[in-house]
């Protein structure tokens, strides 16, 4: 079919920071958009008072009689009553990578890959080109500080996009300039093992277009004989001897500043606006993209210093002297490691309590080890229940799985109805709450508790 004489659209899963995006693309190109979601959320309020229709009942009645075209995300069980009832007509239905790789395919694409900082690489390079006066369109995996979407409409031939390893979902694309950040190991439910993940990231090296730019953190390990196979020019960076070396990072107040250094040049004292060392490389494989492509190199220095971060990253929601709250995604062992550190580089000497909220009973089961190393290195880490999404519970996999291999004596589970009565007896110093579930539901009860005059 051709997607640009679609009329009328619908989407199961519209609430979905990816679907939410997509159905914002056609809505603002005036095609007719509606969508069902589980549960009412601040961003389906959003497409709704864009004129958005959304519904949260999973009954065929409350589909509309004439769609051209659904679109669903493999987070929906696949007995939702929509599935069968689009099976029965001859409406096309089609994933939700499938629709942004045929978006993507007409344009300059920029994708961010990896098991780590996609959302924040993705929305600094977004932010980076609008400074630098390039009107890109971009799909983000989070709601920019800087705009309050997770959707820019833009004229340029450029779009940004975040490349999904879920599903295998970014083998639909076929980009311009490729970013990979991070390779560990993640969503063992869909993929067979570590290998099978590793692949898969392989072949998308593959598909970058020859006169392309592919940026490797340095330390991925991708073999030489698959880096021979791929056709793009490779570059990368990192701390150590690389083609975009970063140099004398320091935490700076409320800055993480570094060099960067080329064969050509070195670019002294980028400023940018998150903390933590994993924000420094997020934010150097931004500045390097802004480099290749050739934008004004002072206007790349204004927008990472102008960067607002995005929704639920590193979120700073009370910062005073007697108490701070961060709310972050953070829900890999490697994104807590990160967390932990970025928290303490932006809070120094004081004493730090997590709550986090597992996310899925599979990653859980494969990563508890992980897990509980990561939450030991907080002064106070608090587990809640597990996240399930859109996964049934698995015998035997629960938070006793982490909290049993954890050391830190100050370890506790808290169930969710019991975490404000637990934080208002507490009084942490600083608090953070992590997690990829709907623990970010508590963030305006945890302001009002902590500092009510923030609420």
């Amino acid at each position: 079919m051709n997607i640009q004489e679609v009329q009328r659209i619908y989407f199961i899963g519209i609430g979905g920071i990816g679907m939410s995006a997509l159905a914002r693309y056609f809505h603002q190109r005036g095609v007719l958009v509606s969508g069902y979601d589980k549960t009412e959320t601040h961003l389906t309020r959003q497409l709704a008072a864009e004129g958005i229709d959304v519904t949260y009942l999973a009954k065929v009645e409350t589909i509309p009689n004439e769609v051209d075209l659904a679109v669903y995300t493999p987070a929906v069980p696949a007995d939702h009553p929509a599935f069968a009832h689009f099976r029965t007509t001859s409406v096309p239905l089609m994933k939700r990578a499938e629709i942004l790789g045929w978006i993507s395919r007409n344009a300059t694409c920029i994708a961010v890959a990896g098991t780590h900082g996609k959302t924040t690489t993705t929305t600094i390079i977004a932010h980076m080109l609008r400074t630098a006066g390039v009107d890109c369109s971009a799909f983000l995996g989070g709601i920019s500080g800087n705009y309050g979407t997770n959707y820019l409409l833009g004229l340029d031939d450029w779009m940004v996009v975040e490349a999904d390893e879920y599903d295998r979902s970014f083998l639909h694309l076929h980009p311009t300039i490729l970013i990979v950040n991070a390779l560990d190991p993640d969503h063992l439910d869909i993929y067979s093992d570590e290998k099978d993940m590793l692949q898969t990231y392989y072949q998308l090296l593959k598909q970058v277009r020859p006169e392309g730019h592919i940026l490797l953190r340095e330390d991925l390990g991708i073999p030489e004989e698959v880096l021979a196979e791929v056709t793009a020019r490779i570059h990368r960076f990192g701390q150590g001897a690389v083609d975009f070396k970063l140099a004398e990072v320091a935490q700076v107040d409320e800055q993480i500043r570094f060099d960067l250094e080329t064969e050509v040049e070195t670019f002294r004292q980028i400023a940018f606006t998150l903390p933590g060392i994993h924000n420094a490389y997020n934010a150097a494989a931004a500045f390097a993209t802004g480099v290749i492509m050739g934008l004004d190199t002072p206007r790349l220095y204004v927008a990472l210093s102008t960067f607002k971060g995005v929704h639920r990253r590193f979120d700073i929601h009370v910062d005073t002297e007697t108490v701070a709250y961060v709310d972050d995604y953070a829900h890999h062992p490697v994104e807590l490691e990160g967390l932990e550190q970025a928290v303490r580089s932006r809070f120094p000497g004081r004493k730090v309590t997590v709550v986090f909220q597992p996310h899925l009973f599979s990653r859980t089961r494969d990563f508890a080890d992980a897990f509980a190393k990561a939450l030991d290195r907080f002064d106070i880490p608090v587990i809640t229940e597990i996240y399930p999404a859109r996964e049934l519970p698995i015998p035997g996999v629960n938070v006793e799985m982490i909290l049993d291999r954890m050391v830190n004596p100050e370890k506790k589970y808290i169930p969710r109805e019991a975490l404000l009565a637990y934080l208002n007896a507490q009084k942490p110093d600083v608090l953070v709450t992590a997690g990829a579930g709907d623990i970010d539901r508590l963030i305006p009860n945890i302001i009002e508790l902590l500092n009510p005059s923030e609420s």
